[in-house]
């Protein structure tokens, strides 16, 4: 799937394919009127703070917030200037959650209880925002055979996790799934060291485990390599650096990249315009 870095473009392109898509962005965009959609939008705070306006109540946003908003639910994002703001963006058309539901498992739940005082905002836990945060990678980023049903299967996986949350609200209960817990430590150890080199030798040290094994257990599970997920978030790193500012390169170093022109040539083959380019765009 492609990441776009609009919400005005993933809310037309949801509606249009009664499908779903994602926004990343970093920069504030011109913000739309109070407003109404036709369609589920999940907004997710990586960085930075703003207040959301849903229904003529105020809700402060925090990095880890997660606010699930209704197609019939007026909402407004006010503005704070001069700081930077990282965020996921999901639009979803409705009929399209009906569609991968089952007799037993609504996935629009989570858009429409208002059961154990669930209004519209989740403070997801460090361990709920990895979980978030690999899914949306594995729908981004797997673009070979079978890529359609990795992004439904990723995207389902997403909201019986955003919905068993909601439902086990009073416990605290953590949801299980099929994620692998060494793959959870690994994710976490590698997010934790992004900014420096890290090699699959390296990995296999920390976790006493055989390179081959790391190798599979981290594709099986997330259904990428290692590599490529490092290279992914390195990548989204250098984005949000570019743009606050930062000289290539020194965001090439801030971001772990070994070799200058690795960093040139996979950041420009990602987005489609070089370093450069991306930080006089976002700059101007």
């Amino acid at each position: 799937m492609k990441e776009l870095n609009s919400c005005k473009e993933a809310m037309l392109n949801s509606i249009e394919n009664k499908y779903f898509s994602i926004a990343h962005l970093y920069k504030d965009e011109k913000a739309m009127e109070m407003h109404i959609h036709d369609c589920y939008e999940v907004y997710f705070s990586i960085s930075g703070g703003k207040q959301f306006l849903i229904d003529n109540k105020v809700y402060d946003i925090n990095p880890g917030d997660l606010f699930l908003i209704n197609q019939y639910d007026s909402h407004y994002l006010s503005q704070i200037d001069k700081e930077l703001h990282e965020r996921i963006v999901i639009m979803i058309h409705p009929d399209f959650m009906k569609k991968i539901s089952s007799a037993e498992t609504d996935l629009d739940y989570c858009f429409h209880s208002k059961e154990h005082g669930f209004a519209h905002k989740l403070s997801l836990s460090q361990e709920q925002q990895n979980r978030f945060l690999f899914f949306i990678n594995k729908i981004l980023s797997n673009n070979g055979y079978g890529r359609d049903l990795v992004e439904r299967s990723a995207f389902t996986e997403l909201f019986v996790m955003i919905n068993s949350i909601i439902i086990n609200a009073n416990n605290d209960t953590i949801i299980s799934g099929t994620y692998n817990d060494q793959v959870d430590a690994i994710l976490s150890y590698i997010n934790k060291n992004i900014n420096s080199p890290i090699s699959i030798a390296k990995l296999s040290k920390e976790f006493y485990i055989s390179e081959s094994y790391i190798c599979r257990i981290f594709k099986n599970t997330t259904g990428t390599t290692i590599n490529k997920y490092m290279t992914a978030r390195r990548i989204s790193i250098a984005k949000s650096l570019l743009a606050e500012g930062y000289g290539v390169s020194e965001v090439c170093e801030k971001c772990g990249f070994v070799d200058y022109s690795n960093f040139l040539k996979a950041f420009t083959k990602s987005v489609g315009i070089s370093p450069k380019k991306y930080s006089q765009n976002c700059n101007k």
